[in-house]
Order: C-alpha cells, then sequence, then structure tokens
C-alpha cells in the first residue's frame, strides 16, 4: 500500500468497546502497516454522510468507517460516484455488509484488508434516492428499531438484545398498512404489517429465505409479511429469526429492479440499514447509478454478495 495515511470516520458508540479504546486499536493496527491513522467522529453534529464528505475533501489517504451497519451505509452514501475505495471495520451487532464479503469482525483483521489494498466494486442500492446496502423497510421494523436502541441502552449491545427486543416490539405492533407495490411496472394491492427490501444475499441466507437468484440478476428482493393479529406476526417474525420461514406461509417475495411502495400516508418512518428516518411517500427503490469501491480480502473473488 503506497500511501501511508488513513482517514478513519468512527462511530464511538457503535461496537462494545469503549470509544477511546476502539481508537486506540484501530491507530496501532494501521501504524503496524506504517499507516497514520487520522479520525473524524460522527457525532450529533456531524452525521456519517457529512464525515465522508469531510474525509474526502482532507486529500490524499486511505478513507476508512469504522461503525455498524448504519455508519457504513451513510458513509458509503456519500462515496457512490467517487473512485476512491473503502476501508470497512465492523463495529455493529450483526455486520450484515461486511460479513458478506468476508472482512473479518474483529479490528485487527479489518484493517488488515484495508492495508492489503485490494477492492472491488459493490453494488448499492437506494429508496428515494438514499443509499442502503442491506435492507430498507417499512411497518414493523422501524418500531423494532426503536424499541431496540431502549434496551441497548438499558442492557448493551449484543444480539441476544436484538432479538429480545423484536418480540417485545411485535407484542404491542397492531398497524397494518394499505400499499400499492409496483414491481417493474406490474401492480399489486395488499395489506400488511410489514415491508422489507433486501440487497444483499447473504443476510437471506442467514434468515434461511429464498431470493438469492433475484440478488445475482441484480434485481432486489421486496420480503411482505402477511396481514395477520399480533401473535401470528411474532409467530412470523420468530420463523424468520430461527431460519424456519416459508415461503407463502411466512412470508411473499416479489423481485424485481423497479420498486414502488404507494400508501395514503404521506411520510412514514423507514429504516435503512439499522437507522431510521421520517421519508415521504411514494418510495421509489433501486439499484444506484454507480457501485462503491470497498476494501476487500483477496480471497472474495467475485461471487454474489
Amino acid at each position: 500500500m503506497s500511501s501511508k495515511r488513513a482517514i478513519v470516520i468512527l462511530n464511538r458508540g457503535s461496537g462494545r468497546q469503549d470509544g477511546d479504546q476502539a481508537e486506540n486499536t484501530i491507530r496501532s493496527a494501521f501504524a503496524r502497516h506504517g499507516i497514520t491513522a487520522e479520525f473524524i467522529h460522527i457525532d450529533k453534529r456531524n452525521d456519517p454522510a457529512s464525515a465522508a464528505r469531510e474525509a474526502l475533501s482532507w486529500g490524499q489517504g486511505i478513507i476508512a468507517v469504522a461503525g455498524g451497519d448504519g455508519t457504513i451505509s451513510g458513509v458509503s452514501s456519500a462515496m457512490v460516484g467517487h473512485d476512491r475505495p473503502l476501508g470497512i471495520i465492523p463495529q455493529g451487532t450483526f455486520n450484515y455488509f461486511a460479513r458478506s464479503i468476508g472482512i473479518p469482525e474483529n479490528l485487527e483483521g479489518a484493517v488488515d484488508v484495508i492495508a492489503a489494498g485490494e477492492s472491488r466494486p459493490v453494488h448499492v442500492a437506494t429508496i428515494n434516492g438514499e443509499t442502503f446496502l442491506n435492507n430498507a423497510s417499512i411497518g414493523a421494523y422501524p418500531a423494532i428499531l426503536k424499541t431496540r436502541e431502549g434496551i441497548y441502552r438499558r442492557w448493551g449491545r449484543s444480539r441476544i438484545a436484538a432479538y429480545w427486543s423484536v418480540i417485545k416490539a411485535l407484542m404491542d405492533f397492531r398497524t397494518s398498512l394499505k400499499l400499492t407495490i409496483v414491481v417493474d411496472g406490474k401492480e399489486t394491492q395488499l395489506r400488511t404489517p410489514l415491508v422489507f427490501a433486501v440487497n444483499n444475499a447473504f443476510q437471506l441466507d442467514q434468515m434461511g429465505l429464498d431470493g438469492q437468484d433475484c440478488i445475482a440478476r441484480g434485481d432486489m428482493v421486496l420480503l411482505v409479511a402477511p396481514d395477520t393479529y399480533r401473535f401470528g406476526l411474532l409467530r412470523h417474525a420468530v420463523a424468520l429469526a430461527t431460519g424456519r420461514a416459508k415461503h407463502h406461509t411466512d412470508y411473499e417475495m416479489l423481485c424485481g429492479s423497479e420498486i414502488e411502495i404507494r400508501m395514503k400516508q404521506r411520510k412514514r418512518y423507514v429504516a435503512r440499514d439499522g437507522e431510521i428516518a421520517v421519508m415521504r411517500g411514494p418510495y421509489q427503490l433501486t439499484r444506484a447509478s454507480s457501485p462503491i469501491h470497498i476494501f476487500v480480502p483477496s480471497t472474495t473473488g467475485k461471487t454474489v454478495r
């Protein structure tokens, strides 16, 4: 690696390590490769996309992001259209994006991948122009994420806490959405408590779901939950979490390159890679026009992500 400088965008609130500890570990890991790490912190005044634009303005150097899928997604949104590769240092709960391209979940291993300097283009998707790497959803899932943050604050971040937040949120969830969904020009009307768009074949595989062939063709998968009472919704969620979900029983699957979701409500909470924001409909989902470039292990190859 010719560059001797790394600009690391760090979410100090991600992961199980203390923020100072994570920063020191990352700094030491880069130093082993003769690379000096400089940091841009994400906080209330500096969101991931703004931090990425700041990093791009700093001039030469490796750009890397340390955080969970939501942080990585926000940084990636500012990297679309740029040829500069992005280094990933996973610090989240599930780390679906990093795992999907073979990046180690430990800090030192992830920095080793970045220092090796090998990169590949990775296609991302958008909802109303906003980037997501793994998934975007409307309905019950944003409610789950709100509940999860409260549980994390009380009990700490873990996958067990994340699964418990699903149960807790769905026990109280009662909203059913009346939607018109248009997939590649074909219109369907339905009621559902949840629509979940996926752009990551690895995540589908981890959940035991169909659709990897859809992703391989360059399309997206849209999962639609059955319109059922809350205990029925909880039963379907448990089936998904345990990898036992059945097509046509626990979910319906739509596949296409251009997806539009319409509903009467003008605005709703939308979750993108674990982050929640209010977004105005209708909701247009598509692949981004340009890929982002990601540092990957040399053994990754061209497998479907």
